[in-house]
């Protein structure tokens, strides 16, 4: 088929089916497929007032609910909820009302053209996971779909996703809008785990996809979950498996779907239970000997929690348990910065200056050689760490020209980074509109210090 033809073709898979007083053969293909559809899963036909959709339901032990601490869980609230300015913290405080939503699309860009094909949700029930997955069988069974989704979401106000505050629930709630019939039900309260799981983790793993978050971090290679990704589908494939679903295509592949977004569902209650489980350890975390049972990377990521939501003493006790029980020399220039910034708005400049000198004496190409953030490169971080030495020349020489007035030495340390920088410019290692930006800025410092410099030196 021609790349034209299929585009058509798919065009056509997505057009409304029109209802017709008596069923053309296709429809009752697309009905026998479905029934086949729901033999091979056990699923159900459920019916409302809109039509009909598909419905499974499956009932896991594992993963078990988590039970939150309301300081833990406020980190990963909206700020408005700790000030107690409505009931969210309250409802997000009974895992009971929490639902937890996947969906599964005809594509990834979103828009008025993608649907949601299929809508997973779970939640805690008899001390397990009940998971139930509605599935349009035909795009014209989408109003009955998201009618019962809304009748679910009454039930339990808290929403909770990975990555759904970008993508899934706005594609949703376009739904809503385009049946111009089916009202959707606004979560009491949205949690997004992406945002945390990329601060606790990226550093480590580079990637923090649901299915490696689940190998490397849950332990989903055979360790402690009860379920394995080793037979699942490549999401990217879905889509297209959909459409030749709804083209007449055989009933049988779309089995793996369903699994794909059961794991996808059960993936996600495990992490809630995951990140809560380290915050509360992170409240406990004050030194070295406490974090040594944990990952030094899982304590710099909760110390930038943290700091980010207005715990500077409690961050920075974290920063020096992570330093304390050893990072990779990349990840520890990242939290020797980090923490520096949260010295020196504590006016702790003691503190500042040995991490500013710290920062200096770390060569750059031993950045570049230990390499240990995955998705950067040896000369990514060689870079990173030029940038950061030549950034604590300047805030020491910010410290010797403003605080203790010593303007020769402010002086040396502008000139050194100068120095540095140019040679790193000639040498490639650092790019060149970057290195210029860098340069005005110190230019303009070295600047003012040669012309006090110069004025006291005339005045003696």
């Amino acid at each position: 088929m021609s790349l034209a033809s299929d585009k058509f073709a798919r065009i056509a898979a997505l057009r409304l089916a029109r209802r017709k007083e008596a069923p053309a053969p296709c429809v009752s293909e697309a009905a026998e497929r479905g029934d086949r559809l729901a033999g091979l899963l056990g699923a159900r036909i459920s019916r409302n007032h809109y039509g009909e959709h598909l419905s499974l339901q499956q009932w896991y032990a594992t993963p078990e609910m988590c039970l939150p601490h309301e300081r833990s869980l406020s980190f990963l609230l909206p700020q408005s909820c700790e000030a107690g300015a409505d009931d969210s913290l309250r409802s997000a405080m009974d895992p009971e009302q929490w639902l937890f939503l996947d969906t599964e699309t005809t594509g990834l860009a979103g828009g008025t053209g993608t649907y949601a094909f299929m809508v997973g949700i779970a939640w805690w029930d008899a001390g397990g996971l009940q998971v139930e997955q509605f599935f349009l069988r035909d795009l014209d069974e989408e109003h009955s779909l998201l009618l019962e989704l809304s009748e679910r979401m009454k039930q339990r106000p808290v929403l909770v996703t990975f990555n759904g505050k970008s993508f899934d629930w706005p594609l949703l709630e376009t739904r809503y809008r385009m049946t111009r019939a089916v009202p959707a039900f606004s979560p009491k309260l949205h949690l997004d785990l992406l945002h945390p799981a990329r601060q606790l983790w990226r550093l480590r793993l580079g990637s923090v996809r649901l299915k490696d978050l689940e190998r490397h971090v849950l332990g989903g290679d055979g360790r402690s979950l009860d379920w394995s990704r080793h037979d699942d589908i490549d999401s990217s494939l879905i889509p297209q498996m959909y459409f030749d679903y709804l083209r007449g295509g055989l009933a049988e592949p779309l089995v793996g779907i369903f699994r794909h977004n059961q794991m996808d569902l059960r993936g996600l209650a495990a992490l809630a239970g995951k990140i809560l489980a380290l915050l509360d350890r992170g409240i406990g975390i004050a030194s070295a000997e406490q974090a040594e049972t944990s990952d030094p990377i899982e304590v710099l990521g909760l110390s930038r929690m943290m700091r980010k939501r207005g715990y500077p003493a409690r961050a920075r006790q974290l920063y020096e348990a992570a330093l304390q029980f050893g990072l990779p020399l990349t990840i520890k220039q990242i939290a020797q910065r980090e923490l520096a910034q949260l010295a020196k708005r504590e006016l702790d400049y003691t503190r500042a200056i040995s991490l500013w000198d710290a920062l200096r004496q770390t060569p750059a190409q031993d950045m570049g050689i230990e390499r240990k953030i995955p998705f950067e490169g040896p000369m990514e971080g060689a870079q990173k760490a030029l940038e950061s030495a030549i950034e604590a020349a300047e805030e020491l020489a910010m410290y010797y020209e403003h605080r203790v007035k010593q303007h020769r030495r402010a002086l040396e340390l502008t000139r050194g980074a100068i120095a540095e920088l140019r040679a790193a410019q000639h040498d490639g290692k650092l790019a060149r509109d970057r290195g210029s930006r860098i340069e005005a800025r110190l230019t303009r410092r070295l600047t003012r210090l040669e012309r006090r410099c110069a004025s006291k030196d005339s005045a003696l």
